[in-house]
């Protein structure tokens, strides 16, 4: 090789090390070195976010709060219209509520799923009346609903694995066979437990209900990067205009002796003196400077708009996690935008809870019966449909079907029933529908008129 490419090749070595990603116009770079994002979001970092960060925050929990809009109930057995007459509640699921009522399940379920999206997982310990340390399994807990005593949501940084399961014959192969909390990891938790668990009193909260989730700040922790940056950039800018520097010119006829006369020191004292006054002057916005024979110019920065270079960002992060911009900023203009994004957050939400909230919540109910704690049965959850319409919307359709009927002259088209299930009302029994008829019977039988008031005969 020629010496002079030798020397060529070490200097483009040279300046690729000293400036990676630049080198020569390089087609590929390292973008998070160039933008100063981080390799990896770890759970420190995504917590860090949900809890500095106020878009972060309100991301996870508007999608924490739409989801669990209402807490479900659990059933024996689906009411799904085919049973005539009201399906009244059945003392087991009545004893279910009460107790998770008292519980407070469904709160701590909810943040299970708060803390799930934060991290790459999040656990729920179920604390049994089994007599036995956390770190024994679980056989039989007497006592039936009073043997579940509390369910304790943990973070990832609470809940890690102590020791897996390395046999390859193991039906629990590539599982964890210990896990260890710590409560004081995440947090300030006022009494902290630390204590090692059997993963039989452990349900395991995320996307795929495994270990290897990831967090869902994740995708647009760049975006929430570069908004802090625009908003902690426009903050410190308004700031420094508000409260600028100096640039003190002095006039081409000043003179030092007399400047340093009017300040009232020797002349080799001058400079000290003026910088002790602006010292003074940038202290606070009401004291005022008196220089002889130096201008004092307020040194000002033109500030381009941020809501633009914000706005880029903004979406970038609300679309990880397909939440409308107004949803998840609050801003509603226009009521057919707002009615438009309402309905599809309603149906990310609904989507949501069938992927991934009712299998865990089942997997909960599932650990309960195993335990004797729940009888045997094909539980079902009733949970209200975030995309139903609201009571004004359900009238209105009910108006209209009533209006049909009347148009159609004799025809009936919806019955009584139909229209009644159409605002979430159940049919009228037998003795609702013909009372009216056997009080006429009666009135007609004792020989007075359907308006004769007997009240006002005697």
């Amino acid at each position: 090789m020629h010496p002079l490419r030798l020397v060529v090749n070490n200097a483009q070595r040279s300046l690729q090390a000293m400036f990676p990603g630049f080198y020569f116009g390089a087609p590929k770079h390292n973008h998070a070195a160039d933008f100063g994002y981080p390799e990896r979001v770890e759970f420190e970092t995504a917590f860090d976010a949900y809890n500095r960060y106020p878009l972060a925050r309100a991301a996870v929990d508007k999608t924490v709060g739409k989801s669990w809009e209402t807490n479900p109930l659990l059933q024996e057995y689906q009411r799904d219209g085919t049973k005539p007459g009201k399906q009244k509640e059945t003392k087991p699921e009545a004893d279910i509520r009460q107790r998770f009522g008292d519980l407070r399940v469904w709160q701590h379920l909810a943040e299970c799923d708060r803390r799930s999206l934060v991290g790459a997982y999040s656990g729920l310990i179920v604390r049994l009346a089994d007599g036995k340390p956390f770190s024994e399994p679980v056989d039989r807990v007497p006592g039936g609903l009073d043997g579940l005593v509390e369910v304790i949501p943990a973070w990832e940084g609470q809940l890690t694995v102590s020791q897996w399961d390395t046999n390859q014959t193991s039906p629990t192969y590539g599982q964890p066979l210990m896990y260890q909390f710590a409560e004081s990891a995440v947090g300030q938790a006022q009494q902290p437990r630390q204590f090692t668990i059997h993963p039989d009193r452990v349900i395991i909260v995320s996307r795929d209900g495994t270990l290897n989730g990831r967090s869902a700040l994740e995708p647009g922790y760049n975006a929430l990067l570069d908004m802090e940056k625009i908003r902690g950039g426009g903050g410190e800018g308004f700031w420094k205009n508000a409260k600028s520097g100096l640039s003190l010119e002095i006039e081409k006829d000043a003179k030092i002796e007399d400047m340093a006369r009017v300040m009232g020191v020797p002349v080799q004292e001058v400079v000290d003196k003026i910088d002790e006054q602006v010292e003074s002057f940038n202290k606070g916005f009401d004291k005022s400077l008196m220089m002889q024979g130096i201008k004092a110019v307020p040194i000002q920065v033109q500030l381009p708009s941020p809501e633009h270079f914000f706005a880029i960002a903004l979406q970038s992060f609300a679309a990880t996690f397909s939440c409308p911009l107004k949803i998840l900023v609050g801003a509603q203009t226009g009521e057919r935008a707002s009615t438009e994004d309402s309905e599809e957050w309603a149906r990310v939400n609904m989507a949501r809870r069938t992927n991934e909230l009712i299998p865990a919540i089942m997997a909960f109910v599932n650990r309960l019966e195993r335990f004797g704690i729940l009888p045997e049965r094909d539980w079902h959850l009733d949970w209200t449909d975030l995309t139903e319409s609201s009571m004004g919307e359900k009238i209105d359709r009910a108006d209209k079907m009533a209006s049909v009927n009347q148009k159609m002259g004799g025809e009936i088209v919806f019955t009584g029933d139909d229209i009644r299930g159409v605002v979430g009302m159940e049919p009228l029994s037998d003795a609702e529908k013909f009372r009216d008829d056997d009080v006429d019977d009666e009135e007609a039988a004792a020989g007075l008129e359907p308006d004769d008031d007997p009240a006002q005969a005697a």
